[in-house]
């Protein structure tokens, strides 16, 4: 079988990220657009978006929109031209508590972007993804290796594995996937002081067969991979240094 030169580039490909204005989908856009593709950067921040996009090609575009809206994410792509990926990581800083500390009230807004977000964006994107084309979501190690304090974002991040595969049956020939990150050095800590965010690297970094958490572009490259190539879908892909093992 003769491959075509273009088959696993993204040039000239379509892709909107949101949660593409820092962290994970920053990275991501970077990395899709410096492989040849139009990148749509959406967050709810506008200063954010602006200055994203001075570190991205001219090709590239944001719009600012609050991705914790049903109605929002509906008109965002009621507005958009057909497209050819979506890569969805938009998500707020983590708090972790014990189920004894966990107002459950205040802990169901977790799920609103997470979980509710991704799945308004799925709903209303499918309709405009080109053939070939693919839905990549975010999820996380804490389903398959949870710790004390991580009930709600194992829970989040269980409902999202339950969820890809799902779409990946409903939405075919549209391929669907998601990307499982470890620990990443990026602003989704920084609602733990510095000593212990640099703590939480140290420690764990140590702990990793190899030896170091992840940053944003490495996530980024699983993201790519999951856009470029054609025949898996409904997989979980996990990017955490073999946090899961040990």
């Amino acid at each position: 079988m003769k491959i075509k030169a273009n088959e696993f580039t993204l040039e000239g490909k379509t892709v909107i990220v949101l949660g593409g204005s820092s962290g994970l989908g920053f990275a991501t856009a970077q990395a899709a657009a410096q492989d040849g593709a139009n990148v749509v950067i959406v967050s709810g921040n506008q200063n954010r978006i602006d200055e994203a996009l001075t570190f991205l090609p001219e090709n590239c575009s944001g719009s600012a929109v609050d991705l914790s809206k049903e109605e929002n994410i509906k008109d965002f792509f009621a507005s958009v031209t057909p497209f050819d990926h979506l890569v969805y990581t938009a998500g707020e800083n983590l708090t972790l508590h014990t189920i004894n500390e966990t107002n459950i009230d205040e802990a169901r807004t977790f799920f609103n972007l997470r979980y509710w977000g991704a799945f308004a964006a799925v709903k209303y994107a499918v309709r405009k993804i080109k053939a070939g084309g693919s839905i990549n979501l975010t999820g996380g190690t804490a389903s398959p290796r949870p710790g004390a304090g991580w009930g709600i974002a194992a829970s989040i991040c269980a409902a999202m594995e339950g969820f890809t595969r799902a779409m990946a049956v409903e939405l075919a020939p549209v391929r669907v996937n998601l990307v499982a990150p470890g620990v990443v050095k990026t602003n989704l800590w920084n609602s733990l002081s510095e000593e212990d965010r640099n703590n939480l690297y140290t420690g764990l970094g140590e702990s990793l067969p190899v030896k170091r958490v992840g940053v944003a572009s490495d996530i980024a490259q699983a993201f790519l991979y999951t856009m470029k190539q054609q025949y898996g879908t409904g997989q979980v892909i996990y990017v955490d240094g073999g946090s899961v093992l040990v």
